[in-house]
């Protein structure tokens, strides 16, 4: 079973781009760790195709060949935080719109042109006070997002939620010292909930 994981930065997590099966140190690893430790039986083919930095529109420019031509049975996609970050410094924010017609482009194309079931993990930031002032422009692309897995996800792994209610008695910083970039803490803590929706895929029995 091939599974896929496209995203930014946060996904990407120090890989080796030279190899594609290299889930460098953040919650492709942990994911992959858990799922082969739940389903010891079954055979895995883990891609990471993260890239830092990437936004929306730059995971719909490289689709074809990262992710349609590679065919996996299980695409997981975690986009849009830096469809805030990168425009924050200015606060020229972009159009929530404009968000949505990237992100749906993509999922329309594994619609038509795969047979992958599609796990969406949703933007988070933890609470930093240096990126309290994100949340005007991210908590709506959030919305968009939840939009988005209602007509398109197999399974929604709500990450901006489930970390708001983890850090409720725990430190925040302790899950991403920076409020986006995982620590090993939080990228298990992703890890688990990634395993908790490959199970609701129900394609290993």
């Amino acid at each position: 079973m091939k599974i896929l994981f496209q995203g930014d930065s946060i996904t990407d997590a120090g890989r080796d781009y030279g190899d594609i099966h290299n889930l460098g140190h953040g919650y492709p690893l942990y994911s992959a760790e858990e799922i082969k430790n739940a389903f010891p039986d079954e055979e895995f083919e883990f891609i990471d195709l993260g890239i830092s930095g990437n936004r929306a529109e730059n995971l719909r420019d490289r689709w074809t060949k990262d992710a349609i031509e590679i065919q996996p049975d299980v695409i997981s996609i975690l986009i849009g935080i830096n469809d805030t970050w990168h425009r924050a410094a200015e606060k020229n924010w972009m159009p929530h719109e404009y968000f949505e017609e990237c992100y749906r482009g993509i999922l329309e194309r594994i619609k038509k042109e795969t047979h992958a079931k599609i796990i969406m993990l949703e933007q988070f930031l933890i609470p930093v006070p240096d990126k309290e002032f994100f949340h005007v422009d991210l908590d709506p692309k959030i919305q968009v997002t939840r939009k988005l897995a209602r007509e398109y996800a197999d399974v929604f792994v709500p990450l901006d939620g489930l970390f708001a209610a983890a850090c409720v008695g725990d430190e925040p910083t302790s899950f991403c010292a920076d409020g986006v970039h995982p620590t090993e803490k939080g990228a298990r803590f992703i890890g688990k909930h990634y395993l908790e929706a490959f199970r609701k895929l129900d394609l290993v029995k």
